[in-house]
Order: structure tokens, then sequence, then C-alpha cells
């Protein structure tokens, strides 16, 4: 199991790399009135969704399989917690699946608009709020030891 929590580890800084480009290059698209393509647009923000769903699968994996996940809540109970544990078994998982649904609502809105500035929008509100949430409940501790 040291494996998935080693690579939920590493593609962590992959998938906040390419949100950031994503994020990134939908304002610049936005602000410069460029046309959404499909050969640069279209694959970034594609890339960036895969590999974030595919973080969640890992992340998920991890958290039934660990200690720091569903067991701790089983053994201390939600009272039983120390905030750093609170933030492992709770509130990361929960935050980072609410930020992965609303990059995939990103996605699925800008398929539905023609214009590359509603696309561009979409993209970049979604996208970018789902990298602040992930951003805001990432153990930093953990990441910098």
């Amino acid at each position: 199991m040291e494996i998935l929590s080693t690579a939920h580890s590493y593609l962590a800084y992959v998938v906040l790399a390419m949100l950031f480009i994503a994020v990134s290059n939908a304002v610049l698209g936005l602000v410069g009135k460029k046309i959404f393509t499909l050969e640069k647009d279209y694959r970034i923000s594609l890339f960036t969704l895969i590999l974030a769903h595919l973080q969640l699968v890992l992340g998920l994996l991890v958290f039934f399989t660990s200690t720091s996940g569903l067991k701790a809540i089983q053994e201390l109970g939600m009272g039983g917690m120390n905030s750093a544990a609170r933030l492992l078994a709770v509130e990361h998982p929960f935050i980072n699946i609410i930020a992965i649904v609303l990059i995939t609502i990103g996605w699925s809105r800008h398929k539905k608009f023609m214009e590359g500035a509603k696309k561009f929008k979409s993209i970049a509100i979604f996208y970018g709020i789902g990298l602040l949430l992930i951003l805001s409940r990432i153990p930093w501790t953990q990441w910098f030891n």
C-alpha cells in the first residue's frame, strides 16, 4: 500500500502543475479573445481532467487501505482525532472530491458551448475553483517533511 500512497503523493505535483497550466491557458485564451483549438486547448483541458480523475482514484484507494483514512475514523471516531488526522481522514478527501466534481462540471459545460470565450470561461472558472480547493486541503506539513 506504500506504493499507492507514494504514487498519490507524486502524481499530486503533476496534477497541480496541469491544473495551473489549464487555468492559465483558459484565462489567457479568454483575455486574448483566442479561438479554442483542439490541438492545444482541448488537449490541455482533457489531459488535466484525466489526471485529476486518476489522482482521485489513487486517493480513494489510499483512503480505504491506509491507517490515516477510513481506519482512523473507525478507530478514533470524529471526536478523537486531532486537526492533522482530521485533515487527512475527512477534510482532504471530501474537499478534493468536490474539487474533482467542479473540474468535471467545467469540462462538461465547455463542451456545450460553440464560442471560444465561453469555453475558456467555463474551464477557467471551474478548474480554477477546483485548483483553489485542492490547494486549500493539501497536507502541507507532510509534503515538506
